[in-house]
């Protein structure tokens, strides 16, 4: 029988109970009085709270108190005793056991709700799924499920369309709103050669991909995986809440049989009223909110995580983010965009690239690729007589007259004075310099580099602001090294590191406190599994589930800073539940057992009841808005298009 239908039972036979309370200021009460509560309580007490009993015994059995353990003893007391004292001819209160069990039935119902709501991330992942695709088999076109999907079927894909699974763009181009996966605000172009991610919506034009990841191997399967074993993780704060609960209902025991005694043998109280305080007190002191503190924190902070393209894998990421003090940073590749391009062009811009490009465009050279692509859509002029000169340069006869780009060692000509001080500044910037030099005259220079991403700065400063200390680790001399970190605004860079010594830089950094490391997660898997918290790039389809404790699914810097601010506000959370947790039971307890009744302060178990569900519910709603907390590194989201 489900939590739900235990209630509404469980309501339907206290109805009358509640009807009878009603009017007995009224000197009026419903036939069959003792003799009807009887009757429902103990159908209650057999359909409502027995699952109760059945779990407090089997926790009893393994030497453990639990939660049901409180609400079995202060049920099937009050209902026990009631059969006593109907018996003898004194007062019963049946109504006690009834409405406990329906009020903690309620608070039950209202919390699987709630974490249902809270953990509803997966279920929304999945939702995004497309459902099926057009498939081009034997040169037709055919609609199929997605489960007939298989990786290398040509899949094509029409404007407002939802791109079914992973793959590669063969023909077409358009922009993609990959908003609903990755958190990505804007529309992505997108062109042949460019990954497509599954459950993004093709927005502009039609498109044709070849599928290259199905089923559990799509990215969207991957964040779904990582969500679901996230929100089914136990922070390590989760365990001392588990021993502090074992030690805590023992401890509540005993404070019922003193207040029993206390009322009856100290101060004369009937056994019925000493009883009743009793009870009051071993229900307020239910541990619900206790055990809903921190996983319901978990399911909503991954959940938003999530939604904002951040995958955090348990629980233990959380404490470990709450404790950092350095983030250390891989540059090729994650300060930097890992491809050298054009920053200067010194001279006639329009010559100087162009002639360069005419050079380069038979070099296989990565700075040649930089050039060419700087170059644009220039008409380049015919080249004879091309030769490459390792590690030098390339040469060659344009329009009639030798040509040279490369390195000023092995120049024809030497450079002019302006254009040499020009270089110098240049290579103290950490650029690599080229010249460009046609017939009798140097006639310009050209400067590259490996440039920081757009959102590096940003990212660094928004560190900063969390007051973490930012590190860079490179494989670059110091000179080029320190001009990177400058740009950024990294003060600290540790220099000429191999990369297999990443890992030994980490647990350097670690001697002065806790340490995240921020690389690819595939060259950097060492450092990331050395460091208190590894955070891996996403790059497109490809994410390294293993590599980090927390992964980044659009690749973006600044997402490093959201994922640690909401990381640290997530257990914030977890810490707020658990004190709020434990100071409603140091409050709530002393007014149950009657310490304040002077004051007329008082709670029968009924009302104890009522309060321990609303404590619980609190908690859970603490947990829940959590999605409406302000993170200051937060982007707006484009709206996804249906």
């Amino acid at each position: 029988m489900s939590t739900r239908t235990r209630f509404w039972l469980s309501l339907l036979l206290s109805l009358p109970m509640l009807v009878n309370m009603l009017l007995m200021p009224f000197g009026l009460h419903l036939p069959g009085g003792e003799w009807l509560q009887l009757v429902l309580t103990t159908l209650i007490m057999a359909f409502s709270a027995w699952p109760f009993v059945h779990t407090a015994w089997a926790a009893f059995k393994n030497h453990h108190a639990n939660m049901d353990t409180l609400v079995a003893i202060g049920t099937l007391t009050a209902y026990l005793y009631s059969l006593y004292a109907m018996a003898t001819g004194r007062a019963v209160f049946f109504e006690s056991a009834a409405f406990v069990t329906t009020f903690v039935l309620l608070g039950q119902v209202f919390e699987e709700r709630m974490r249902n709501n809270a953990s509803d991330a997966v279920a929304k992942l999945g939702n995004l799924q497309a459902k099926e695709a057009t498939v081009i088999r034997d040169g037709q076109p055919t609609r199929l499920p997605l489960s007939e999907v298989e990786v290398g079927d040509l899949i094509q894909v029409k404007p407002g369309e939802k791109i079914a699974v992973d793959g590669t763009i063969v023909a077409g181009q358009s922009a993609v709103n990959e908003a609903m996966v990755t958190g990505e605000s804007m529309p992505v172009e997108k062109g042949v050669g460019d990954p497509v991610i599954g459950a993004t919506i093709n927005q502009t034009g039609t498109l044709q991909f070849k599928a290259e990841k199905v089923g559990d191997d799509t990215l969207l399967a991957q964040i779904m995986e990582m969500v679901r074993r996230a929100q089914n993780s136990h922070a390590p704060i989760q365990k001392l809440t588990d021993k502090v609960a074992d030690i805590f209902v023992p401890v509540v025991l005993v404070l019922a049989i003193l207040t029993f005694l206390v009322w009856n043998v100290l101060l004369k109280a009937p056994v019925a009223t000493a009883l009743i305080y009793a009870v009051a007190v071993v229900v307020i002191a239910c541990p619900c909110a206790l055990g809903l503190a921190t996983p319901t924190a978990l399911m909503v902070g991954t959940g938003r995580s999530a939604r904002l393209g951040i995958l955090i894998k348990n629980g233990e990421v959380l404490e470990e983010v709450n404790r950092l003090k350095t983030v250390a940073f891989d540059k090729t590749g994650t300060i930097t965009t890992g491809q050298p391009a054009v920053t200067d062009v010194i001279g006639d811009c329009d010559r100087v690239l162009t002639l360069a490009a005419a050079l380069e465009k038979s070099s296989e050279h990565p700075l040649a690729t930089a050039i060419v692509a700087a170059a644009g859509d220039r008409d380049l002029p015919a080249v004879a007589d091309f030769a490459a000169v390792a590690g030098k340069g390339v040469r060659g006869t344009v329009d009639g007259q030798p040509a040279w780009v490369g390195t000023a060692a092995l120049a024809p000509h030497d450079l002019p004075e302006d254009l040499a001080e020009q270089s110098t500044q240049l290579m103290k910037a950490a650029k690599t310099v080229v010249l460009v030099d046609q017939g009798e005259e140097v006639l310009g220079l050209i400067a590259i580099q490996d440039q920081p991403k757009p959102t590096a700065a940003a990212a660094i400063a928004n560190l900063k602001e969390q007051g973490l200390t930012p590190v860079m680790i490179t494989g670059d001399n110091q000179a080029v090294a320190e001009a990177i970190a400058r740009q950024v605004g990294i003060d600290r860079v540790v220099a000429g590191v191999l990369p297999g010594d990443k890992a030994a830089t980490v647990k350097q950094l670690q001697q002065e406190g806790p340490v995240a490391f921020v690389g690819d997660g595939i060259n950097d898997a060492p450092a990331l599994s050395t460091a208190d918290v590894g955070i891996a790039m996403g790059s497109g389809t490809d994410i390294a589930i293993d590599a980090g404790g927390i992964v980044l699914v659009k690749n973006d810097l600044r997402d490093v800073g959201l994922a640690i601010e909401l990381s640290r506000k997530t257990f914030k959370r977890i810490k707020l539940n658990l004190f709020w947790a434990f100071v409603y039971n140091v409050i709530g307890i002393p007014i149950a057992a009657g310490l304040f009744v002077s004051l007329g302060l008082a709670l029968s178990p009924e009302l104890a009841g009522l309060a321990m569900a609303f404590s619980s519910l609190s908690v859970v709603t603490s947990s829940v808005l959590l999605n409406t907390t302000h993170l200051k590194g937060e982007r707006k989201l484009a709206p996804a298009v249906a």
